[in-house]
């Protein structure tokens, strides 16, 4: 039953999805005489940070893909993540993650977390997992290089078995006003004992609706362990952004594979503290006295 209704729950959200688009799409700017009336450019397009990035960068966008830095220089903020997993036989495992994030000059930034899972198989309740440290650095200022590459260690401190490490590169960008994606590479493997290893592809695209407010989209993930049959899911993706320093995210993915999970839902929710002052927020160009 659990299953059928998550199931009933993506495709109901695929639908919503597409409908925004469609109504997006279909929609054109009023036209008077020989005058054609277009709205602004977006303000979440604008760029706003040190490092030249766009507004709505500096907002998580997506559950699976990371874009660029998310924080400037000594900024700081916090989300809390909850994931739930649907598998075969009625398993369902859940998932709770805090996570700090520091940005730090010369375009890198420092994530903590700390996560604990549940799984309804084992009756152990809720367990510590892990607690991880990630960096990433970005190879240049926003716009500069195209696809604007950036690099991203994870090194995981586990509970139970051998850590984990886990490099990304990350790629993001936007086109056209109100659209934004992100792909990244991954490679994942234990540190020691058994070579555990695994390779995974993941990607999202949204587009915004109301400007710096609300956008949907739709993110994936294609996951292929060593040794073992490969995994994807895909489904869609709504961030809500109830103020300027928060956003709230909801994304329910659904398994392309007999040995995907039946369905993956994150809800996550940021805040970040403080967004700098006129001195030192905003990108300036050399030219008009640098950052």
């Amino acid at each position: 039953m659990f299953e059928k209704l998550t199931t009933t729950l993506v495709l109901a959200a695929s639908l919503v999805l597409a409908g925004f688009v469609h109504a997006e799409q279909s929609s054109s700017p009023p036209v008077v005489g020989d005058v054609v009336v277009s709205g602004s450019e977006l303000s979440e397009d604008k760029l706003t940070g040190v490092n030249a990035e766009p507004e709505w960068v500096q907002q998580r966008r997506f559950s699976t893909t990371r874009i660029y830095i998310q924080k400037d220089p000594w900024e700081v903020g916090l989300e809390e993540w909850y994931r739930v997993r649907t598998l075969d036989g009625g398993r369902v495992t859940q998932r709770s993650q805090t996570e700090v994030e520091v940005g730090l000059p010369h375009r890198m930034q420092l994530d903590i977390y700390e996560n604990a899972i549940h799984n309804n198989a084992d009756g152990k309740g809720w367990q510590q997992e892990e607690v991880a440290f990630e960096l990433r650095y970005a190879f240049a200022d926003w716009g500069v290089i195209p696809l604007n590459p950036t690099l991203y260690f994870e090194y995981a401190f586990c509970h139970e078995g051998a850590d984990g490490s886990e490099p990304k590169l990350l790629f993001g960008d936007d086109f056209g006003q109100g659209w934004h994606w992100g792909v990244n590479f991954i490679h994942e493997r234990r540190v020691w004992g058994a070579a555990e290893a695994e390779w995974r592809l993941a990607a999202g695209i949204s587009k915004t609706l109301v400007d710096s407010c609300l956008s949907v989209g739709i993110e994936g993930q294609f996951t292929h362990a060593v040794g073992e049959k490969s995994e994807g899911i895909l489904g869609p993706t709504v961030q809500w952004r109830p103020t300027a320093n928060t956003h709230l995210d909801l994304v329910t993915m659904a398994g392309l594979t007999d040995t995907s999970p039946h369905a993956e839902c994150w809800l996550i929710f940021g805040f970040d503290f403080g967004k700098g002052t006129s001195e030192t927020k905003g990108y300036k160009p050399t030219s008009l006295g640098g950052r």
